[in-house]
């Protein structure tokens, strides 16, 4: 199965890209959030073949990010509706986004984000839920957590956290 490996690492990092990490599901998401949830507007938007639209829904829902829910009964037809774990994506899809529009939009973003509380145009920004400053490379030091262990997809990752032998050096992620 697709994603299994990762789902087995003992990183946060990993399992979530088990669950997430593919280009479909990450645009399957998107159209989600933009308030598209039926099965064959999510097709005629994104032109995905249908097999892949499937399997992509059905993992979403296996990974309780997404459920089905029937809006009809005959024939039964289903929308897709996010559950609290899908809608907790929304920051990692809009931080994907603002990254896209900065490094891949061609001819400006396709959509901007309006923040209904202010009304002005934002950008998604990854802040410290404690004072609210912007988190960025360099000015977080990582350490290691109640759950941290060297363990498969870890075991250099828990060199750097508690700091043996050469890697251990790195006092932030990227910073020698």
């Amino acid at each position: 199965m697709k994603g299994e490996r990762f789902s087995r690492m003992h990183c946060s990092v990993a399992r979530a890209a088990a669950v997430v990490a593919d280009q479909w599901t990450v645009v399957i998401l998107r159209d989600l959030f933009l308030g598209l949830n039926r099965y064959e507007d999510l097709r005629a938007d994104l032109g995905i073949a249908t097999n892949i639209l499937a399997d992509r829904l059905d993992h979403l829902v296996a990974e309780g990010v997404v459920e089905r829910v029937a809006y009809q009964e005959r024939p039964v037809r289903h929308e897709y509706e996010l559950t609290d774990a899908g809608r907790e994506l929304y920051g990692a899809v809009l931080t994907l986004l603002t990254w896209g529009d900065r490094h891949r939009a061609v001819a400006g973003p396709p959509l901007v984000l309006v923040h209904e509380t202010c009304g002005d145009v934002a950008q998604a920004r990854v802040t410290c839920s404690e004072c609210g400053g912007e988190l960025r490379p360099g000015e977080v030091r990582h350490a290691a957590g109640p759950g941290g262990r060297r363990a498969p997809g870890t075991a250099l990752v828990d060199t750097v956290l508690h700091g043996v032998g050469q890697m251990g050096q790195m006092g932030q992620m990227g910073q020698p």
